[in-house]
C-alpha cells in the first residue's frame, strides 16, 4: 500500500471523527451557527446530460447528447478572465461532459458554448508513455465549490486542487510517485481552431507564451519546483505540446501559478505578481470563497427546501460568471480594431444577448453595477471602433440592456453617445440588424415560400426578426424618451408594433410572409426551424413574444378568453416527437424551456388577471425541471451563460423581468417564505410571502395595497418591503 493510500486512511478516520464531533458540535451550538451560502453551491449541476424523452419532448437519436446545461465546473470568481475547469472532451459545449471518464486537461477559459477552453495544462508522470494524454477519473473522487476543484486522477496517481482569482489560476499537483514529474501544456488544443502556440523558458521555474486562436491569449507561468527540461513536440504550427520535466529536489506537491492576458505574456506576468505573489493556494482558495459567500449573502431566504435553496444559490452563482473580464490589471486590454487601449474602466466580453437580456443582464445590474456600467462602456468602445453598438447571435439587444440598465440608474457613462449608436444599429444596413431597410419598409422582414422546409432550411428568420427588432425599437424610443428625443421616439414607438405584420388572424399565429405581402402556405405551427421564419423555435413559441405589448397582443387575438384559450394551447397541445431539433427541448406541451424565445410565455396570464394560472406553470418549472436526475445534475436546456440559471433566480424571489427594458418587476409568488435581497447599492428588498397556498391575491408594497402587479426599480434603489398575499 502506497504512502498516499495509507495518509488517505488515516485522513478518513480523523475525518469521520471529525464530522461526528461537529454533528454533536451543531447540535449543541445551532443557534449560534453561521450558515454558509457557498455550501449551497454545486458548480457541477448543468454537467450531465437530458436524456428522458418524455421531458425532452423527442428520443435522442443515435449519438447525440441534448444540448441541456452545457455548463463547467470548474474555479471561477464572478465575471472573471479566468475559468479553470477540466476538459474531458474539446470542441463539446463546456468542454466538460458529466459521463465522460477521461479528463485531458484543465483550461483557463469557459463559457459553454462551444468556444474558449484556452491554455490546458495538466500533469503527467512516466508511468504512461504515449501522446494521447488523459487520465481516468470518478465522481467519487471529484469535488466542484465555488473558487475550487478538486479530482484524483487514476492513471496518473495525481491529486489535482485547482483555485482561481480574477486573471490567474493556481493548480496543486499531489503526485503519488515524486520522481519523473511531468507538467504538460497542451497548446494545440482548445475549444476553437489553434492557428499556432508558443511556448518559452525564462528562467527554471518560468515558463510564458500564448495560444493563437481568433485572438492571441498569453499566459506567464511560475513553479514551485525547478524545470529540469522543457520538451516541445510539434507537427506544424498548429498541433504539437510542450512538457516541463520536473526536478526531483523536492517531494513537496507540484504548484503551478499561471496568468493569462489578452495583450501580452509581460502583462500576464503582472497580472500574476498583483494577484496571487507569494500568497499560498490556500489563502487564494479561502478569498476566492469569501468573494463568493460575500456575493451570495446579498440574498437571504427563509423557508423553502434544501433541494430549492441548492438550486437558488447554484444558479445564482451561475448567473454571476459571464462577462469575462478582458483588461488586466494595468487597465490595458486590446480592442476591436486589435489595438492595444488603456482605460479607466474594465473592459469585458460581449454578453450573450439573444439570450440574457431577458433577465441575466438586469440580474448582474442589480447584484454588481459597476461591472454592468463596464460590460456597457465595452459594448460602446466596440460600437465607437466598428461603427455599430455589438449584438450576440440574433437581434439588437444591446438596446434592452443599455436601455434598461439607464432606467434603473446605471448611467455614468457617455449615454448620448451609446444611444447615437443604437439609432444607427436601428436604421443603417450592413450593421447590427440585418435586412434593417426591408424592415423599415415593408413593417416585417419577408421569408419565401419553400416547398418542403426543413429544420435546417436556410433564410432570414424573418419573423423572429420581426417581432425582436420591434421589442429593440421599443428599447431605444424608451431611452429617446429619457433624453428628450421627442422624434426619433415617436418614430421608433409607432416601429414597435410591427409585431402586428406578421400576425395572422386566420390562425392566430405568428407567420411568416412573402416579399408581396401574402402569407407563407407551406405553414405548420408546430414544426421547429433554425433560421426558416423562426429563430430555434416554432409558431407556438414566438406567438406570444410583445413584452413590451402585451395588451395589444391580447387585443389581436380577440380580447382576454381568446388569448387565455390560446396560451392554454401553447402548454398542454402534445409536442410531436418527430420534430426534433436539437436545442429546441424539454417540452411543457408546445412551450419550450430549454430554449428562449418563449421563456416570458409562463407569466402572460397575469395581463388577463389570472396570476394563479401562471404560477402553476412557474411552479412546474421551478420545481420539475431544474435538477433533474436523483443526482439532480440535470438542467433542462442550454444555461447561456446564465440565462436558464437567472430565469430560475427571479422566478424562485417573487420577481421576474417580464419586459427586461422597463425599470419594473412582475411580482410572482416566491418559492420561500422571506426573501431578503441587497441590491449592489447597500438597500435592502423584503419580500415576505403569506398564506399557505400558490394562489396570488394580494400583492402590498411598503405597507398599501399594489394597483396591478407589477413594482417599480426604486424598491431597488431605496429599499422596500413587498408583502405577497396567497389564499
Amino acid at each position: 500500500m502506497s504512502k498516499y493510500y495509507r495518509a488517505r486512511q488515516r485522513r478518513n478516520v480523523l475525518t469521520l471523527a471529525a464530522l461526528f464531533f461537529t454533528s454533536v458540535l451543531s447540535v449543541v451550538t445551532a443557534q449560534n451557527k453561521v450558515e454558509k451560502l457557498v455550501d449551497y453551491v454545486d458548480p457541477l449541476i448543468g454537467t450531465m446530460p437530458l436524456t428522458d424523452p418524455k421531458i425532452l419532448g423527442y428520443t435522442l437519436p443515435d449519438g447525440w447528447r441534448s444540448w441541456a446545461g452545457l455548463t463547467y465546473p470548474g474555479s471561477s470568481l464572478p465575471n472573471a478572465m479566468v475559468q479553470l475547469s477540466p476538459i474531458t472532451e474539446y470542441g463539446s459545449g463546456a468542454g466538460y461532459e458529466y459521463e465522460d471518464q477521461v479528463i485531458k486537461g484543465f483550461a483557463h477559459t469557459n463559457k459553454g458554448h462551444w468556444n474558449l477552453c484556452h491554455v490546458p495544462v495538466f500533469p503527467v508522470s512516466t508511468t504512461y508513455t504515449g501522446t494521447d494524454f488523459g487520465s481516468r477519473f470518478v465522481h467519487e473522487r471529484e469535488k466542484a465549490s465555488p473558487a475550487y476543484y478538486q479530482v484524483y486522477l487514476e492513471d496518473y496517481h495525481v491529486n489535482v486542487r485547482l483555485t482561481s482569482t480574477l486573471r490567474c489560476g493556481f493548480h496543486q499537483y499531489d503526485f503519488e510517485e515524486k520522481s519523473n514529474r511531468r507538467i504538460l501544456f497542451d497548446l494545440a488544443k482548445s475549444n476553437e481552431r489553434i492557428n499556432g502556440w508558443e511556448i518559452e523558458k525564462i528562467d527554471d521555474y518560468t515558463v510564458q507564451g500564448f495560444q493563437q486562436t481568433g485572438e492571441r491569449i498569453y499566459f506567464y507561468a511560475k513553479l514551485n519546483h525547478k524545470i529540469s527540461k522543457l520538451v516541445e513536440k510539434e507537427e506544424g504550427a498548429k498541433s504539437g505540446y510542450a512538457l516541463l520535466q520536473i526536478s526531483d529536489d523536492s517531494d513537496k506537491p507540484v504548484e503551478v501559478k499561471i496568468a493569462l492576458s489578452f495583450v501580452s505574456a509581460q502583462n500576464a506576468k503582472q497580472n500574476l505578481e498583483a494577484e496571487i505573489g507569494d500568497k499560498s493556494f490556500e489563502q487564494i482558495h479561502q478569498a476566492g470563497k469569501a468573494t463568493w459567500e460575500a456575493m451570495l449573502s446579498k440574498i437571504q431566504v427563509k423557508g423553502g427546501t434544501p433541494q430549492q435553496k441548492r438550486m437558488l444559490y447554484s444558479c445564482l452563482y451561475r448567473s454571476l460568471l459571464w462577462p469575462a473580464l478582458r483588461s488586466d490589471v494595468n487597465g490595458e486590454y486590446t480592442d476591436a480594431k486589435k489595438s492595444v487601449i488603456k482605460a479607466d474602466f474594465n473592459y469585458y466580453t460581449i454578453p450573450s444577448l439573444w439570450d440574457t437580456y431577458r433577465n441575466k443582464d438586469v440580474l448582474l445590474s442589480i447584484m454588481s453595477p459597476k461591472i454592468a456600467l463596464d460590460v456597457i462602456k465595452s459594448m460602446k468602445d466596440i460600437g465607437d471602433k466598428n461603427g455599430f453598438i455589438p449584438t450576440f447571435f440574433h437581434g439588437d439587444h444591446a438596446a434592452s440592456t443599455i436601455a434598461g440598465a439607464y432606467l434603473r440608474g446605471i448611467n455614468d457613462f457617455d449615454v448620448h453617445g451609446a444611444y447615437q449608436l443604437l439609432l444607427k444599429n436601428a436604421n443603417v444596413e450592413g450593421g447590427t440588424r440585418p435586412h434593417i431597410k426591408e424592415y423599415i419598409e415593408k413593417g416585417y422582414i419577408a421569408d419565401p415560400d419553400i416547398e418542403k422546409p426543413h429544420v435546417e432550411t436556410k433564410a432570414k428568420a424573418g419573423v423572429s426578426k420581426t417581432l425582436e427588432y420591434a421589442y429593440d425599437d421599443y428599447s431605444v424610443a424608451q431611452l429617446a424618451k429619457a433624453l428628450g428625443d421627442t422624434s426619433n421616439y415617436r418614430i421608433l414607438m409607432a416601429r414597435s408594433k410591427n409585431y402586428k405584420n406578421v400576425f395572422d388572424p386566420s390562425t392566430r399565429f405568428m407567420r411568416g410572409r412573402l416579399a408581396d405581402g401574402s402569407w407563407i402556405k407551406n405553414f405548420d405551427p408546430q414544426y421547429p426551424y433554425y433560421e426558416y421564419m423562426y429563430r430555434e423555435a416554432n409558431a407556438w413559441q414566438v406567438s406570444f413574444f410583445a413584452p413590451h405589448d402585451t395588451k395589444g397582443l391580447i387585443e389581436l387575438y380577440g380580447g382576454p378568453r381568446k388569448f387565455e384559450q390560446k396560451l392554454d394551447s401553447l402548454f398542454t397541445l402534445p409536442w410531436n416527437p418527430n420534430h426534433i431539433a436539437r436545442n429546441v427541448e424539454t417540452m411543457v406541451g408546445q412551450y419550450c424551456h430549454g430554449n428562449q424565445p418563449d421563456h416570458e410565455a409562463p407569466f402572460a396570464y397575469y395581463f388577463i388577471d389570472k396570476p394563479w394560472k401562471s404560477q402553476e406553470r412557474i411552479d412546474y418549472i421551478l420545481n420539475s425541471l431544474y435538477g433533474i436526475d436523483p443526482k439532480g445534475l440535470t438542467l433542462s436546456g442550454m444555461d447561456d451563460a446564465g440565462e436558464m440559471s437567472a430565469w430560475y433566480v427571479f422566478s424562485a424571489l417573487g420577481l421576474y423581468t417580464y419586459s427586461a427594458t422597463d425599470p419594473e418587476y412582475l411580482v410572482t409568488v416566491p418559492l420561500f417564505d422571506e426573501v431578503k435581497w441587497m441590491s449592489g447599492e447597500g438597500k435592502t428588498v423584503t419580500i415576505q410571502k403569506l398564506g399557505k397556498t400558490r394562489k396570488l391575491s394580494s400583492i402590498q408594497l411598503d405597507g398599501k395595497k399594489l394597483n396591478g402587479y407589477f413594482v417599480p426599480h426604486r424598491v431597488f434603489k431605496n429599499g422596500g418591503r413587498i408583502v405577497v398575499e396567497t389564499n
